[in-house]
């Protein structure tokens, strides 16, 4: 009898103590979310579930295009056809100045052109939440003697020439942006338009200081309209050229002359028959909208992002940049 008493209360402690290891784990577990830092946050349950729909893998390369006069930025992602169909398209709550491209330190004005992001652009320790920086000023930026630095796509909704998201929105892009790097993509292309550059949108503007510049900037637009590809962009003649094979045997400068180009040949894009529609849907992401020039501090340096100053269309300096646009240090 004794032995039976002893051994079921040994028992009932032993349950307990299973019971109350089990509950703080539970607790320790659900609290474990909130430590988790934003730059490390995964893609929400709903965002697997689309990229699962939508064919896309976790891990592939994206590309951005920005609309200023919209406010919106778009996340396209690649399928295994190569070619890059549109994932989400989000709403830019704050963003200063008007349309046409940034000058000048202080002018508040948010770039417009073609950039590259690379992954040490990413800066998980920004005052605004999370940021990655655009790579302005980038060559042709620079041949125009144009000024300023630390213009980021950010949160925080708050704007002094950057693209201000809201804080929930840049945790998805960064995301999207963390994944694809570390699925292999070295760096992706950020084209930031002032509107969307339709031949009766470009028309509505063309008595503006801009146009030609817009012109340019069309170039890439219908490019990747047409193809689902971003195209290469090279800087020469204080000009962007787009949709060119850089040649391998010659050096190029912003500021120096274009050498002869080849256009590379590419296949429009054409979607398989039984994918029509999701080569073609929309998927808009509901938002705040502003326009105004918010009073912030810059966004704190982060001195172990390498954010430096680049050659090509940004991004850090590499010996690939140098060795394939033809700049020198």
């Amino acid at each position: 009898m004794r032995m039976t008493i002893l051994g079921s209360m040994f028992g009932a402690r032993f349950c307990a103590a299973v019971a109350a290891v089990t509950a703080a784990i539970a607790v320790a577990g659900c609290g474990s979310a909130s430590l988790i830092p934003p730059s490390e946050q995964p893609l929400s349950k709903d965002t697997m579930m689309l990229l699962g729909r939508k064919g896309m893998e976790r891990g592939a390369p994206i590309f951005i295009r920005i609309f200023k006069e919209d406010s919106e930025l778009e996340v396209w992602k690649a399928r295994d056809d190569g070619r890059f169909y549109h994932f989400k398209t989000y709403p830019i709550c704050n963003w200063s100045g008007k349309v046409g491209p940034k000058k000048a330190l202080g002018d508040r004005q948010a770039p417009e052109g073609f950039y590259r992001v690379t992954e040490e652009q990413l800066n998980p320790n920004s005052k605004f939440h999370l940021a990655f920086n655009l790579g302005y000023p980038n060559a042709y930026d620079r041949s125009r003697k144009r000024t300023g630095q630390w213009l980021m796509v950010h949160g925080d909704c708050k704007s002094a020439g950057c693209y201000a998201m809201t804080d929930a929105l840049i945790e998805e892009i960064y995301a999207l942006a963390r994944e694809a790097f570390s699925g292999g993509q070295k760096s992706f292309e950020v084209h930031a338009f002032p509107f969307r550059m339709t031949s009766e949108n470009l028309a509505r503007h063309r008595r503006s200081e801009h146009y030609a510049f817009w012109r340019t900037l069309k170039q890439g637009y219908d490019y990747f309209e047409t193809y689902r590809l971003p195209p290469t962009v090279a800087v020469c003649e204080r000009r962007y050229v787009v949709n060119v094979k850089l040649p391998t045997s010659r050096s190029i400068h912003a500021e120096r002359a274009c050498p002869r180009f080849r256009k590379p040949t590419v296949e429009p894009f054409t979607p398989r028959p039984y994918e029509q529609q999701l080569a073609w849907e929309r998927i808009i992401v509901p938002g705040p909208k502003m326009r105004k020039v918010a009073s912030t501090q810059t966004a704190k340096r982060n001195t172990n992002s390498g954010f430096a100053k680049s050659f090509g269309l940004g991004g850090p300096i590499t010996a690939d940049i140098l060795s394939t646009l033809g700049f020198s240090q």
